[in-house]
């Protein structure tokens, strides 16, 4: 095999795959080769959004697309001018993969499936004869005076330019650290809470909407939630831990969190509809019947952590029981004891510093003909189709600049 190529992508997920097809759609006199230090390519994309693979999500106007990112909004606002949302949606559609949007924004193939995805890239990387070479993890880079050395643990390479899309590989960031750049301290970004509480013992799999704050710090967010068996997931959670990645890995995943079940409620609302409630419920007892669109079971062990027994009807609650109970439902506060990684998607906060590379081209700032897609960069997104939009926006701007 020739070990000399115009242009080596080093990673082979989502972010070099994509590079790779569009400079060799630019100009295919590039000769182009993708490294993969794995056994097989583009496992992340496989197993995204439970196997369906949230391509990306409907929000078209890069300003308003920019603000769910919490690290990368102010760099990523140029390079979404160049290549957004809409223009993911056409490229796929022009290499025959329709989307469809769900009810929430996010976006997924027609098909449901992430191997619809993966079809179409490995259908492309062989129409346009890109090398995939699977088991060569890059042990060096080195810069001689005309190009660049790619040392793997099966061969050496030579190239003009490299493309790093090697994701969040320590490996990576250490080689080009050992080159000049800085590294961000990856922190983990989309995670659950653990929590063991009497409170949602028992009541895996039940979601509602809510607000949540993290005790002593700015931090809060809002959106479904989802009681698990470790603790407390979906959304709003994920959210939360997405904008508090750093803060909450300072505290060792060790905190309070109040959760305000009525979301949007305040407590002096909640006491008000809660003595109406009393009124006009005279007669029945207080835990049978949920209120406020509460799931049952849920507003059964709220009920009862205000102290309130199963026989007790509302004419017998007093006023200390009726505060009680506002407070377990508009301010119960939980102990956070860890974290544990949302499914299999994970993703970090952390990586090179923004600083350092040319958003106009993606190209590094210190090293010559070095480029950057995906998440090797310190830029991460909550979820919902945005950390895909950021690798297939990169790799577009990539491609834009390398065949120059």
């Amino acid at each position: 095999m020739n070990s000399n190529y115009d242009i080596i992508i080093i990673g082979g997920g989502a972010a070099g795959f994509f590079t790779a097809i569009n400079i060799v759609e630019k100009n295919p006199n590039l000769k182009v080769a993708i490294l993969e230090r794995g056994k097989s390519v583009l496992e992340k994309v496989r197993i995204s959004g439970g196997g369906r693979c949230n391509v990306t999500h409907a929000c078209f106007v890069p300003n308003d697309l920019v603000k769910f990112y919490p690290r990368g909004e102010r760099e990523l606002k140029g390079p979404f001018h160049q290549f957004c949302s809409g223009d993911t949606i056409e490229w796929f559609e022009k290499h025959g993969v329709e989307l469809k949007i769900e009810d929430d924004g996010r976006m997924f193939p027609v098909s449901n499936s992430s191997q619809t995805i993966i079809d179409c890239f490995i259908e492309a990387v062989k129409k346009l004869k890109i090398d995939v070479l699977t088991n060569h993890s890059v042990q060096e880079l080195y810069k001689t005076e005309t190009h660049w050395k790619v040392t793997t643990t099966q061969e050496v390479f030579t190239c003009d330019k490299i493309v790093m899309a090697s994701g969040s590989n320590p490996k990576m960031w250490e080689l080009l650290q050992n080159l000049g750049h800085s590294i961000i301290e990856p922190v983990p970004s989309l995670f659950t809470f653990n929590i063991k509480d009497v409170r949602i013992k028992d009541l895996m799999g039940l979601s509602t909407i809510a607000s949540v704050k993290v005790k002593k710090s700015k931090l809060q967010a809002s959106g479904p939630l989802l009681i698990t068996h470790w603790g407390m997931s979906g959304p709003g959670i994920l959210r939360l831990s997405a904008w508090g990645a750093i803060e909450l890995a300072e505290k060792k995943y060790q905190f309070a969190i109040q959760v305000n079940w009525l979301n949007e409620t305040t407590s002096d609302e909640a006491l008000d509809l809660l003595k109406d409630i009393k009124e006009e419920n005279a007669k029945k007892l207080v835990s049978k019947y949920a209120h406020f669109e509460l799931p049952k079971r849920l507003w059964e062990n709220l009920v009862k952590a205000a102290g309130i027994s199963e026989e007790a009807k509302w004419a017998d609650i007093n006023k200390k029981q009726l505060n009680t109970l506002v407070e377990q439902l508009t301010n119960a506060e939980f102990q956070v004891n860890g974290k544990s990684t949302f499914k299999e998607e994970f993703v970090t906060a952390g990586g090179i510093d923004l600083k350092e590379v040319n958003f106009k081209t993606m190209e590094s700032k210190i090293l010559p003909n070095v480029y950057f897609a995906g998440e090797i960069l310190n830029i991460d997104a909550i979820t919902g189709g945005f950390n895909f939009q950021n690798a297939w926006t990169g790799g577009f701007i990539v491609a834009e600049n390398v065949v120059k």
